[in-house]
């Protein structure tokens, strides 16, 4: 019954904002609400309330209304509206008990509420790797002159920062529509013609945990935390020289599209840290009506949710829909699988670049190592090494504080094994802290480490040099070993994939390849917050410009601000096409002409861990064919996953599927093939269109197949002819299980390659079994 008056007060229009003062001052310790974001329809709620065109009166007047007509009203906090949403998608964030919740769900305009999640975060030479030069090319003057704004949607910005001044900046685009927000230590005299906007969200975050720590966090746009900050710098920053970490990587610092504006959205905060999906969807929402082009999300929720239970998934479609493009972070959970995983979404993986910071360790029996250091002092002579019982209590051989012995370490090298929840640099800080010399670190993943700023003679080694030196330590009575610290070199096996990267199967869509594709991602030097130190240690008292970060949220932003590059030469391109470019042209074979390796496996990286490669922007920009798709092919995808019409509406309100569809998953034109075999299939048929972009206009390409283990590929036609620029032409291409059947759990690799006189259209086949 009181599901009822609701309806017929609502549907009348008899709404009241009594409550909405008070709601201001509930507490947010109550244990038996949490924060939802809420799907409503659109028609619904505006055919009930016409006088009402702002949609957060009418979420807080329906809102009171539920309040007055609980009948928990004092054991419960009234709902609590944290956001309205208008734009990514429609509906709100609010804080809410089960019983608010209920009577919500039982109201006509709902669509569905989905439990508000935590997520978490996920350069001078790197622009150089990928083949970017002053003056030619994508950094041809003429290509970077038009106006693109990317929005970074992180932890924040230092504005001050060289990166973010903008010297030689028109004026604001006219098209901008946002806004400088002020808050704690910020105002909008911290913008300028580079850095053009600056919001932070934060609701969800204190629903979730309280009030905003306001010690460890300013209650604004700006940073305190560099993640952010080295982000929006790698995807367009301003070029700076003479930058490094200590004297390590010198050079000039420069975004991927150094002339972009900036917006910056601030949704993630420490102490503890956290970045809250309400939260976020506010700040898509946001970016989509101030204007942006790219969108740059380095957060993840840690593992992949289906598409109609990620917010981030359906608040970006809204922008896909606009034609913004969205590059997000794979995660760093490797071997673990991918998140991201919606395919609007641009999935970056991580990847080593050709520098390196090596330090050679020298033992006593004349074994020679290469490990990696961003320690900057002097070198280590020949000292006695320790490592476990012979240094200190249980667990020493992790060097976590309350292990090792003072009178056991002092003035030795101890060697620690890395433990998940530890990094390298605490690690050799208690090492230092307890008298130690030095240390040498194994890491818990890969044979490849990545680099730690250090202030201690510390290095950290692969798995063949660990195991090693273990059998050195057990093989004489006084081991020694010295370490050598060369700085920053260039020529290394490059591009190599990061252990931690995390990667494929797609558990939500095996129909679907995902990471999409690789960047650099390890060791990337970056602007970085003058009030935080390289470590983020609070003992750490060093500050620095430029900080040294590895990460797939290092590798996204070098694909948003490439991106950003190939938009400002094809304005007319959609997201899908600029994916389909960078996929395309994406390589496999390293500096060396050996496929790209794998360092946790040891062997060549598959597509689940590469995705369709490394990306080569220069190439990207001509890629001679496209694998476009509009925003209408995506809600037909879904509909071959048989969403229901409310999980449809999460994405587009005024769609409904058809009754009959013919596509099936795999028919999704995208540019990578995900065929996964049931017990009984033995032939699985996609079709694929291709629009020619090529110049020549006229040309023609034959299709080259390279294919997997146990599979028969036909490709129909096998000759595209094109008469002309922005032609479509279509082929089926068929997938057939040789006898005997593979067995179920392996999976197996190929590709299929359109080749003409100039170009090589490439795409990687994944073929599992289910």
């Amino acid at each position: 019954m009181e599901t009822q008056t609701v309806h017929k007060i609502f549907r009348c229009g008899m709404m009241s904002l009594v409550l909405v003062a008070f709601m201001a001052t509930i507490s947010v310790a109550s244990l038996d609400s949490r924060t939802y974001i809420v799907h409503m329809d659109e028609s619904k709620m505006k055919t009930s309330n016409p006088s009402r065109a702002n949609s957060k009166e009418m979420f807080e007047e329906m809102l009171a209304l539920i309040s007055q007509l609980s009948t928990d009203s004092e054991a419960t906090p009234p709902p609590r509206l944290l956001y309205a949403y208008d734009t990514a998608i429609f509906g709100f964030a609010a804080k809410l008990s089960p019983m608010h919740l209920e009577s919500i769900r039982n109201m006509d305009a709902f669509v569905a509420a989905i439990p508000d999640r935590s997520m978490r975060l996920h350069t001078t030479h790197s622009y150089q790797f990928l083949g970017l030069e002053q003056g030619r090319g994508l950094w041809q003057a003429s290509n970077l002159e038009s106006d693109v704004i990317i929005g970074v949607i992180d932890s924040g910005i230092w504005p001050e920062h060289p990166s973010f001044h903008d010297y030689g900046f028109g004026p604001v685009p006219t098209k901008w529509k946002g806004a400088c927000e002020s808050g704690t230590n910020f105002s909008s005299l911290n913008c300028n013609r580079k850095l053009i906007g600056a919001r932070y969200f934060f609701k969800g975050y204190e629903a979730e945990h309280g009030r905003v720590n306001q010690a460890a966090n300013f209650k604004s746009p700006r940073a305190t935390d560099g993640h952010g900050t080295h982000c929006a710098s790698t995807a367009g920053g301003n070029l700076v020289h003479n930058a490094s970490f200590y004297g390590l990587a010198n050079g000039v610092a420069a975004g991927m599209r150094y002339t972009s504006r900036i917006a910056v959205y601030k949704v993630c905060w420490e102490a503890p840290a956290s970045c809250i999906s309400s939260d976020i969807i506010a700040a898509i929402d946001q970016a989509i009506k101030d204007g942006v082009d790219v969108v740059s999300i380095s957060i993840g929720f840690g593992q992949a949710f289906p598409y109609f239970e990620d917010p981030i998934a359906h608040a970006a479609f809204a922008g896909i829909q606009r034609g913004i493009f969205f590059s997000l972070s794979a995660g760093n959970e490797g071997p673990r699988t991918v998140g991201n995983t919606a395919p609007w979404l641009m999935t970056v993986a991580a990847s080593y670049t050709d520098r390196s910071f090596p330090t050679i360790v020298k033992l006593g029996n004349g074994q020679i190592f290469e490990g990696i250091s961003l320690y900057s002092g002097k070198s280590l002579k020949e000292l006695p090494i320790v490592y476990g019982p012979i240094a200190g209590k249980k667990f020493a051989q992790y060097c976590v504080p309350g292990t090792l012995s003072p009178k056991l370490v002092k003035g030795k090298v101890v060697v620690c094994e890395q433990i998940g929840g530890f990094d390298t640099y605490q690690q050799a800080e208690y090492v230092k802290l307890v008298g130690g010399a030095g240390t040498i670190i194994f890491p818990d993943k890969g044979e490849i480490p990545t680099a730690y700023p250090s202030m201690f003679p510390a290095a950290s080694v692969g798995d063949l040099a660990g195991n090693a030196i273990l059998s050195y330590l057990k093989s004489t009575k006084s081991p020694t070993a010295s370490l050598t610290f060369k700085g920053t070199t260039y020529g290394k096996r490059a591009p190599m994939m990061a252990a931690f990267s995390s990667r494929g199967p797609n558990l939500v869509g095996p129909d679907l390849l995902k990471p999409d594709l690789t960047a650099p991602g390890v060791n990337i030097l970056a602007a970085w917050p003058s009030i935080s130190s390289p470590s983020g240690e609070e003992g750490d008292k060093r500050r620095v410009m430029f900080n040294l970060l590895s990460g797939t949220s290092m590798a996204c932003p070098h694909v948003s601000g490439l991106a950003a590059l190939l938009i400002s030469r094809h304005r007319e391109w959609s997201p899908a096409a600029v994916k389909s470019a960078m996929m395309t042209t994406a390589y496999n074979l390293d500096n060396r002409g050996s496929p790209i390796k794998d360092v946790y496996q040891g062997g060549p990286a598959t597509p689940f861990v590469i995705g369709s490669g490394h990306v080569d922007i220069q190439k990207a920009s001509d890629p001679g064919l496209l694998y476009d798709i509009n925003p209408y092919e995506y809600l037909h995808y879904l509909c071959s996953l048989n969403y229901s019409p409310s999980q449809i509406a999460l994405f587009d309100r005024n769609f409904t599927c058809p009754k009959k569809t013919t596509m099936q998953p795999g028919d999704l034109n995208y540019p990578s093939f995900a065929v996964p075999f049931k017990s009984d299939d033995v032939t699985i048929t996609y079709r694929r269109t291709v629009t020619n972009i090529g110049n020549p206009p006229v040309g023609t390409y034959e299709v080259q197949v390279e294919e997997p283990i146990g599979i028969s590929v036909r490709v129909k036609p096998n000759i595209l002819s094109f008469k002309m620029h922005g032609q479509k032409l279509q082929y089926k291409v068929s997938f057939t299980v040789k006898k005997p059947l593979i067995e179920s759990d392996d999976s197996s690799f190929g590709s299929l390659t359109w080749v003409s006189e100039k170009y090589a259209v490439r795409s990687p086949i994944v073929i599992t079994y289910i």
